[in-house]
């Protein structure tokens, strides 16, 4: 996750996710600190910004909570059975199987 201007200068708040099948782009606008600050400015920036990381966070993880689902699923129909241990361990992992 980055903090960063968008085309329009004004700062955001974003992640990026990439994959084989697509991609998508998570962001949130953020206000901008003025150059000169007082206490309650910059304590209400970062309240601000605290929140959009955790709404982010909760965005992104529903997001990949569906997308594992997603894959679980199309596991089940490609072989009939799937391996909720294995799954979870390499989930976002690449996994290179032993050849013999």
């Amino acid at each position: 996750m980055t903090q960063q201007p968008t085309s329009d200068h004004s700062p955001s708040l974003k992640a990026d996710y990439a994959s084989p099948t697509g991609s998508l782009q998570f962001q949130h606008p953020l206000k901008v600190l003025p150059a000169k600050f007082s206490i309650e400015e910059k304590t209400a920036y970062l309240s601000a910004l605290r929140s959009a990381v955790t709404h982010l966070q909760e965005e992104v993880n529903t997001f990949l909570t569906a997308k594992m689902e997603e894959d679980k699923a199309i596991a089940v129909e490609r072989t009939g059975v799937t391996d909720d241990k294995k799954e979870e361990e390499n989930y976002g992992e690449e996994v290179v199987e032993d050849e013999i």
